[in-house]
């Protein structure tokens, strides 16, 4: 029987662990039901619902073309990552790479770094090579914040897998590539399409390093939801945010159902 010491700490570890959640669902939950209503003000009451935000985001032509510029820039930027930081994560890998460490630890800098710092910095750097306020400036310097996220997610997949499994299809005869597309990438797909949700995630949510480096074309969803705030709150943001947060959770949803179908197809079958 569990004694009145380790019932009282897990009753406290239930109490602490639903107050985070209240603490970080509380002001989502607040906002998404301000989408739906049909006063132009964000405030509650709401005397009514209405989906005249939502239909202001498709017919509106700068809420338009920032939702399509995310989800190119997002694409691309989720695409380039997932490229580099795949293979940082094979190479990284290797027991005989010198200063594996430090070399680990530049991949992750990204994420310690202000955006502000990254910012500034590809700003000089694209005013020299002319991709400032392009599409390709936008998509990599996005990339350069996903990066590690994908090294850590595919790292993590790399870390529990056999590398025996390799060895023998290399000892069968299998080329490097073979080798990586029928053993490697099916065994790392979990962690790969973490990586990508976060990469995508991360793309669609970044608004500091955007305001540096993209130009009034390549204004984000993210940029323009912040550019509203600024000069007019009106609900069609928290429309934005609706948007955002679901097409975020579907992508988490998805990861989930993928990983749970690993789960399943790896899970030894019951003898008869």
């Amino acid at each position: 029987m569990p004694s009145q010491a380790s019932q009282a700490l897990r009753a406290t570890q239930i109490v602490f662990g639903s107050a985070v959640v209240f603490f970080l669902l509380a002001p989502v939950v607040a906002i998404l039901p301000l989408a739906f209503n049909s006063s132009i003000f964000l405030n509650y009451p709401i005397e009514s619902f209405s989906s005249r935000w939502f239909v202001e985001l498709s017919e509106n032509e700068t809420w338009r073309r920032s939702i399509v510029n995310s989800l190119i820039i997002g694409a691309g930027a989720t695409i380039l990552s997932t490229v580099l930081g795949t293979l940082a994560a094979l190479g990284l890998r290797s027991a005989w790479l010198p200063f594996s460490s430090t070399i680990r630890t530049v991949f992750l800098m990204p994420m310690v770094i202000p955006a502000v710092v990254l910012g500034v910095g590809l700003q000089m750097l694209y005013v020299r090579t002319g991709l400032s306020s392009t599409y390709l400036g936008v998509i990599i310097a996005h990339a350069v914040l996903c990066v590690p996220f994908v090294v850590v997610s595919v790292s993590g997949s790399l870390n529990g897998m056999d590398p025996w499994i390799e060895r023998a299809a290399a000892s069968l005869g299998a080329p490097p590539a073979r080798v990586f597309r029928f053993v490697t990438l099916p065994t790392i797909m979990p962690g790969l399409v973490t990586g990508m949700v976060f990469a995508f995630a991360t793309s669609l949510d970044e608004v500091v390093l955007t305001l540096f480096v993209a130009g009034p074309n390549q204004r984000t969803l993210a940029r323009q939801m912040f550019s509203s705030i600024r000069e007019n709150i009106s609900p069609a943001v928290a429309a934005a945010a609706f948007v955002m947060i679901v097409g975020t959770l579907s992508l988490a949803a998805l990861v989930g159902y993928i990983r749970w179908r690993r789960s399943k197809a790896v899970s030894p079958k019951p003898q008869a």
